[in-house]
């Protein structure tokens, strides 16, 4: 059943998915990244993360990348044929990482009572809106709704507008690493326990983990926090500013030492001995926010961003353009921690990926391959994984139980 050319630190871990969309494959990509052998099981029709982001032609770029470093095999679990390949698969796994709605892999026969039967050291990671129990557990949950429910978007835009829609899938891939970090732990535990067990993700609660300063202030203080647009709370000048160019520059002077210096470089040394300025406090009330972050998109609007930049730099300012994917794309620091990396595709020559994340100095994962299109491991899985004969596949393959590549 192992992939023969995994290496990293969790090279020998077998691993099945039975996941959709994003919070699932995404916890099953780092795992794959660090090693682990991961067979992906999907639908007739497929993970619907295929359709999903920009394709060329039919090929799904978001795919390559997300089912990297995965085996697809694609089963119908509604049919007992189905379902009976996808419970022989697990028997062997380590790790099982599913995300469906509670109640759904019971009602498949594929709950952790029946599975643990046949293998007791099996780890089952669930990944859900609102996991396995509470009163709200049958909800569909997807990632933006879940961080509404956990506070982060009520957090989230300027103060004087509606909460705002975070860019990115941020809470389904923060849900991926506490569900790739649980699945590891439970592993650990099975070496002392010799038994598995079931890790509980709620999304939800992976975009609430953000709150953690904010909840204890609200039991003693009961404070609310409100929308605090681009700027760090309490803190100026701490935000973007504008350029000339129509960039933005993020700049931090924080302490009274890169205060000094920000004025320095302004060339505007009242402003160290206005009242509302001359401490970190006095500058993070927010009448005094306003005005010196007024006063210093004033001087930035007289420089293009890459100028902006270069003058902070020299004048040993915290700061940063605010990068667009174009600008990562030109970064010699990005490209020099190979975090751009040329994956070989079938149709496409390569697609760039994001690189693996975190680093190991002795043992350190790597991208074994792209993506596979729906189903491209069926009969590899069945014959090697499963030792199934090739007219035992052609069975199943004719039952409609599995679907292979023409």
């Amino acid at each position: 059943m192992t992939d023969s050319t995994a290496t990293g630190p969790l090279a020998g871990l077998q691993v099945v998915e039975i996941c959709n969309t994003i919070a699932g494959p995404a916890c099953t990509r780092l795992l794959g990244d660090m090693g682990a052998d991961v067979i992906k099981i999907e639908p007739p029709e497929g993970d619907p993360v295929r359709q999903m982001g920009q394709h060329v032609g039919t090929t799904s770029l978001y795919a390559a990348s997300i089912l990297r470093n995965k085996r697809s095999i694609a089963l119908d679990l509604k049919t007992p044929g189905g379902r009976q390949i996808a419970a022989d698969l697990i028997a062997k796994a380590d790790i099982l990482v599913e995300n469906n709605r509670p109640g759904v892999m019971e009602r498949l026969g594929l709950g952790y009572d029946a599975l643990s039967a046949r293998n007791p050291g099996l780890v089952m990671v669930r990944i859900s809106g609102y996991g396995q129990t509470g009163p709200y557990a049958e909800r569909p949950g997807y990632g933006a709704i879940c961080e509404a429910v956990g506070g982060v978007r009520h957090m989230t835009g300027d103060p004087d507008r509606p909460p705002a829609r975070v860019a990115l899938a941020t809470t389904d891939y923060l849900s991926s690493v506490h569900a790739a970090f649980g699945a590891v732990a439970a592993i650990h535990a099975r070496s002392r326990t010799g038994k598995g067990q079931v890790v509980d993700v709620a999304l939800y609660e992976a975009a609430f983990t953000q709150m953690e300063p904010v909840v204890p202030a609200y039991d003693k203080l009961g404070l609310v926090p409100q929308r605090e647009g681009s700027n760090l709370p309490t803190m100026a000048p701490n935000s973007s500013y504008p350029t000339r160019d129509g960039g933005w520059v993020l700049i931090a002077a924080n302490s009274q030492p890169t205060w000094r210096r920000l004025v320095a470089l302004m060339q505007q040394p009242e402003l160290l001995t206005d009242p509302r300025f001359e401490t970190i406090q006095a500058r993070g009330r927010p009448e005094n926010m306003k005005a010196i972050d007024a006063i210093v998109a004033d001087w930035t609007r007289g420089f293009d961003a890459t100028a902006l930049e270069a003058l902070l730099r020299q004048g040993e300012l915290p700061c940063t353009r605010v990068y667009t994917v174009a600008d990562i794309y030109a970064d010699p620091h990005f490209q020099a921690r190979d975090m751009l990396v040329q994956v070989p595709h079938p149709e496409l020559g390569h697609t760039t990926q994001t690189g693996v994340v975190p680093r190991f100095s002795a043992t350190p994962g790597h991208i074994r391959h792209t993506g596979p299109d729906l189903g491209a491991n069926g009969h590899d899985v069945l014959a090697h994984a499963l030792g199934l004969s090739a007219e035992r596949i052609a069975e199943l393959a004719a039952s409609g139980a599995v679907h292979l590549p023409h």
